[in-house]
């Protein structure tokens, strides 16, 4: 064997230094790498639980798990994550449910969001925060599942089991083995030692960190606003569906109900709030010496996580007692709330639904800018200022009975989700639909002369009934249980909350009222602090139904009701009058004739309450395909007008009915459309603003409004002009008589009638404005007169509801002095509102000159560009505007991309070509548009063309049907 070998190379000390330096770089890298991969601290047995104060004022650490990148303000897509793919095995971990092996009893959380008044945040602000968690065991496990997302994780370690009877105190410490997240299920997962045993409790303690961001709306977020001139800044929670583990480490399902102490650490010149009362306030130092307060709060009741809430902020505090009950609010300065409304909403509801609510009156706040506009917090209810406040000059009636309805809907949650919680979210429709019934309830209860069925039907069931259909809708309650997260976001919509506010509705109507209250009552107290499944419900209305002999159904409740809450769409139901018998079938659109999609499963359960001859019969049940209803002596059916007056004979809620089915029904081939128009020659006794906003609606459509070339619409005009006479003549007496009646009133009387203005803006505008769009000489003057007077005196107000249509014609009718009036309101106004209404007047022009002036300003004068208002696309839908925006568009399309974006250009396209009927138009519009659009835009251009031409023929066809029948009936 020889020597040992001496051979190797020689560097300098710069290249070592060189080399030194790289190594440590690339060690450096491993670790961060290292740290990505999922690990996180874990806390030696003789260290405190949490944050000490000089880690609570560290930055925050490198190895953030996923954080959430700040996104534009237009962007609504959830942030990107930077945490790198790591694989792991197949695992519970990849499941959208947590698994059922602990079950949380007890959060004790703790926050503290660095916002301090005298160093605003630009756009990002640190939060750290630490939470024990007491689990009950179920299912020995050494694995560890919770969800956390968009947080780091600075400490985690598990205490127990605890011991029962000595104030949960410890007896020992499981050791945690690793942290790390599923990222794309939202999981932290803790590896342990050594698994947990069932039947014990433990605590899990962990600390953490993340960002608060401005444009950032779930979760934490920051409220940036100016308040007389100063600018200022507010901290607030929004947790609702899926948001509480953005926040904080937590099981984030709606079964896995705690209660929770909360504490907030905040800077001193700001207030706390949550859930519940203050118990306390502390001082607290950091490593700088700044000193902060530490408020704690009093123990919540059983509740889910996405109840929690937080607030951070300077608003004034105020505390009244009002009927022997204490009001609390936090609000801005100079606005006021409607703590009267509140109250009565609970004298209300209290005797409905029986169980006592554990906390008088939440508190309520209202955020200058909150995306959700309302929260129900358990005990702490957050609204977007603009639906809970008014300025104390406003004498809006609209905005007012829009404030109590969203009240009435926010308090009742505090049953219907809060004491009582839906188990999953495939039944969310429990807590949403109950609590839209009731907001309707509510007000009927304290107006009891309002038109319920006309106004329910207008602003709920009317919008089920037009999106509604077989095949292509969801059913209201989902079988299925497993969701992503933007699969449950997407449960917030009409079907849960209109269609659920309907079928609660129609439970009621086929009991009685007794029985309904009844049973929601044992459903309510059964289920208080815990949660329920839609059978839960459907047994107490059975156990109900049950204890009485009075209501006899063909089947139990669950069977009528699952045939309406399991499958999508509603039936069409047809009666023979010569043989009574009644068969059933699904809506579809567009009915395909001889269509045979209906399945045994397909069919409804359905309550059939009739008239005949102008007297209610007893209700009628159709639990099939086709039954015979006995009776073939329909005669008020055959609806014979020559013969009796309709108006007096059918309530005003099946006129409104009648009219909205039978054009739906034409529309999609059920009927022919001339059996509709039948129905509307009874018009001229017609004397409900509600009925003729229905028919307007249908008749005077909005592409009838905008092509001006369709020479069908004349007779149409005639035949409305002979029957508006008597509604017309009511109306603006009323108008004449008292202006203010229809902006100062709760109420609008008419013909010794009640009417709700809730929403009924639209109707006002309907009917206004139709009346002067027919070219009736009173309405052109009346428009006319109220425009004059409010220009010669402001202080004249515009009556709110049919302000808009006064506007337009008031610049339709004038010259470019009315028109210049209101360029200068428009350049002197600061509300938003107020803007887009009076840009969309200034549109009303018919001078070409004018428009096109008003289009030049808009791409190159302020105070058009700083306002989002599309000022060129509200021209293009004008009838004279079109035309003007198409030539505009000539030598400015570049600026107006500029200005509005390409999109806008592809929305002038379908504005302009919207009455095209022939494929020559839609050629010589792509060629107008060609040098505009890249070729991707011009392919799905193309497209829309083509389907806006297809729809067009089809209404062309409809529309030429019914000049016929026009002709033949004017």
């Amino acid at each position: 064997m020889g020597p040992p070998s001496n051979s190797g190379f020689y560097v300098s000390r710069a290249v070592a230094l060189l080399l030194a330096g790289l190594v440590a770089a690339l060690l450096l890298a491993l670790a961060v790498l290292a740290a990505l991969y999922g690990h996180c601290a874990r806390v030696p047995p003789s260290g405190l639980p949490g944050l000490g104060d000089s880690e609570a004022e560290s930055s925050p650490p490198l190895r953030q798990k996923p954080t959430r990148t700040p996104k534009p303000s237009s962007a609504r897509e959830l942030p990107v994550t930077t945490t790198p793919s790591v694989w792991r095995p197949p695992g519970p971990w990849d499941q959208l449910r947590l698994p059922p092996w602990l079950v949380p009893l007890h959060y004790d959380l703790e926050l503290w969001p660095r916002l301090r008044p005298d160093h605003l945040p630009a756009g990002s602000l640190l939060f750290t925060g630490r939470v024990n968690i007491t689990v009950r065991c179920t299912v020995a496990t050494s694995r560890l599942l919770l969800h956390s997302l968009f947080q780091d994780c600075e400490r985690a370690e598990v205490r127990g089991p605890l011991s029962p009877g000595t104030g949960n105190a410890t007896v020992g410490r499981v050791p945690v083995d690793d942290v790390w997240f599923a990222v794309d299920t939202e999981y932290m997962v803790l590896e342990l030692s050594e698994p947990l045993k069932p039947g014990s409790s433990y605590e899990l303690q962990l600390s953490f960190s993340g960002l608060v961001y401005e444009d950032f709306k779930e979760g934490l977020f920051l409220n940036v606003y100016t308040d007389q001139g100063e600018r200022r800044a507010l901290l607030a929670s929004q947790l609702e569906p899926t948001f509480a583990r953005y926040v904080f480490p937590c099981f984030d399902e709606p079964a896995l109900k705690a209660t929770f102490n909360i504490t907030i650490i905040h800077h001193p010149s700001y207030v706390a709030l949550s859930n519940m009362p203050k118990l306390g306030q502390s001082v607290k130092e950091d490593v700088n010496g700044s000193k902060w307060t530490v408020t704690t709060f009093s123990t919540t009741p059983h509740m889910p996580t996405y109840l929690v809430a937080f607030v951070i902020c300077d608003y004034d505090h105020v505390n009244r007692t009002e009927r022997g009950k204490e009001v609390s609010e936090e609000d801005s300065v100079g606005k006021e709330e409607c703590t009267g409304c509140r109250l009565f909403i609970y004298s209300f509801l209290h005797p409905v639904v029986m169980p006592a609510y554990p906390k008088s009156i939440p508190n309520i706040i209202a955020l200058p800018s909150f995306d959700n506009h309302a929260m129900e917090n358990w005990g702490l209810m957050i609204f977007d200022e603009s639906v809970l406040l008014l300025e104390p000059k406003d004498q809006l009636t609209e905005k007012k009975i829009l404030i109590s309805y969203i009240v009435s809907h926010e308090i009742g949650h505090q049953w219907f989700g809060n004491l009582v919680t839906m188990n999953w979210w495939n039944n969310i429709w429990l807590k949403e639909g109950f609590a839209s019934y009731f907001e309707f309830e509510v007000i009927n209860y304290f107006n009891p002369k309002l038109p319920r069925n006309e106004v329910f039907f207008s602003n709920i069931l009317h919008n089920v009934l037009r999106e509604d259909h077989a095949l292509v809708t969801r059913a209201v309650a989902l079988k299925v249980e497993h969701f992503k997260t933007s699969e449950i976001e997407e449960l917030y919509d009409l079907f849960t909350y209109s269609k659920g506010a309907s079928m609660a509705r129609m439970l009621s109507g086929f009991l009685n009222e007794h029985l309904f209250v009844s049973a929601l009552k044992s459903y309510l107290k059964t289920f208080s602090y815990s949660n329920a499944e839609q059978d839960d419900l459907w047994r107490h209305f059975q156990m109900a139904i049950d204890d009485q002999s009075t209501v006899i159904l063909p089947a139990t409740i669950k069977k009528i009701m699952d045939s309406w809450t399991h499958q999508s769409g509603f039936p069409v139901i047809t009666l023979n009058v010569s043989t009574g018998i009644m068969k059933q079938e699904p809506f579809y659109l567009e009915k395909v004739k001889n269509r045979t999609l209906l399945t045994s499963n397909d069919t409804w359960i359905v309550p059939i309450l009739w008239i005949k001859n102008g007297t209610t019969q007893s209700l009628v049940w159709l639990d099939q395909r086709s039954s015979n209803s006995n009776q073939s002596d329909f005669n008020w059916i055959k609806l014979n007008f020559h013969e009796w007056s309709w108006t007096p004979a059918i309530p005003v809620i099946h006129r409104l009915q009648l009219i909205d089915d039978a054009f739906s029904l034409s529309k999609n081939n059920y009927i022919e459309i001339e059996t509709a128009l039948e129905l509307t020659k009874y018009l001229a006794e017609e004397d409900e603003i509600i009925v003729w906003h229905t028919v307007l609606v249908n008749l005077v459509t909005r592409d009838l409004v905008s092509d001006v070339n369709n020479y069908d619409i004349y007779p149409l005009l005639k035949y409305l002009l002979k029957r508006l006479n008597l509604i017309w003549n009511i109306y603006s007496t009323i108008i004449r008589e008292n202006v203010l009646a229809l902006q100062d009133d709760y109420l609008v009387v008419m013909q010794n009638k009640l009417f709700s203005l809730t929403f009924l803006q639209e109707y006002h505008w309907k009917t206004f404005g139709t009346a002067c769009w027919l070219g009736l000489e009173d309405c052109l003057q009346l428009s006319k007169e109220l425009f004059t007077k409010w220009v010669d005196h402001p202080e004249n107000e515009i009556p709110y509801p049919i302000k808009d249509v006064v506007l337009c014609y008031g610049i339709a009718l004038g010259s470019d002095k009315e028109w210049d009036i209101l360029l200068n309101t428009y350049t002197n106004t600061t509300k938003e509102e107020e803007k887009i209404q009076l840009a969309y007047a200034m549109s009303c022009s018919k001078d070409p000159w004018i428009l096109n002036r008003f289009m030049e300003y808009a791409i190159s004068t302020s105070p058009f560009t700083s306002n989002e208002t599309n000022v060129i696309e509200i021209v293009a839908a004008s009838e004279v505007g079109r035309y003007v925006a198409k030539d505009f568009l000539v030598n400015n399309w570049q600026a107006v991309s500029k200005r509005y974006g390409t999109q806008s250009l592809i929305n002038l396209i379908y504005a302009i070509g919207r009455a095209i009927t022939t494929d020559l138009q839609i050629v010589e519009l792509q060629q107008f548009f060609s040098n505009m659009l890249e070729e991707h835009s011009r392919i799905s251009v193309h497209a829309k063309l083509q389907t806006i031409k297809n729809e067009n023929l089809k209404n062309k066809k409809q529309s030429a049907r019914m000049a016929a029948w026009l002709r033949r009936n004017t």
